[in-house]
């Protein structure tokens, strides 16, 4: 196309903007999700809460969230941030919790019969175990995320959204093609490389 031609370093510009924004959303979320789902892993009433609290968050529109927060947060990128991290928080609780609890219990037996203590079995035992679901889902999450901050642009969050934005604004097909496909390709490499790393994890266990 004549414009990504002529315009090309604003789209590497919103390209580099778009990751650097959903990276920060994805990694607060994992941090915020890793301490639940470990939390929750062994308190069944702990992890039926938090995935009922962060299943409302998730069913909310994503343009209505956006709204919300705008009295409290404003416009930009802290808006698309938070919005983002709310929508991932389901899928990374579910998926730690779920891949802690799905450790086998012979396993989990032997381990303390050889006196390990609760932190040596979480991180020397179940977490390497759990590794291919929590990648499972942090693959969900991080195509949830990149999707999201495309719809972040309306509350001036910028990234790859903003040029999809403009393009509407002013009619100009081109621009809403370039921001489109290079967020779905975007998505898709994330997509991938995810899955090739959940598919060795898997392999790896399975040894």
């Amino acid at each position: 196309m004549k414009w990504l031609q002529r315009n090309w370093p604003q789209v590497l510009n919103a390209l580099g903007e778009h990751v650097l924004i959903s990276l920060t959303a994805l990694a607060i979320a994992f941090v915020i999700a890793f301490a639940i789902g470990v939390w929750a892993a062994r308190r069944p009433r702990v992890l039926g809460a938090a995935l009922a609290v962060t299943g409302v968050l998730y069913t909310i529109p994503t343009l209505a969230l956006l709204a919300l927060l705008i009295p409290l947060v404003g416009l930009g990128k802290v808006n698309g941030i938070i919005t983002m991290v709310a929508f991932s928080l389901l899928i990374l609780i579910r998926n730690v919790a779920t891949g802690i609890r799905n450790v086998p219990a012979d396993v989990v037996d032997a381990a303390r019969g050889m006196g390990m203590s609760m932190r040596q079995l979480l991180w020397r035992i179940e977490l390497p175990l759990a590794l291919p679901v929590i990648v499972a889902g942090v693959r969900v999450a991080a195509v949830t995320v990149i999707s999201v901050t495309v719809a972040a642009a309306y509350v001036n969050a910028g990234g790859l959204g903003a040029i999809i934005l403009e393009g509407i604004q002013t009619d100009h097909a081109p621009k809403i093609w370039v921001g489109a496909l290079t967020a779905c390709a975007l998505a898709v490499v994330v997509d991938v490389s995810l899955a090739m790393l959940q598919g060795h994890l898997q392999r790896h266990r399975a040894a």
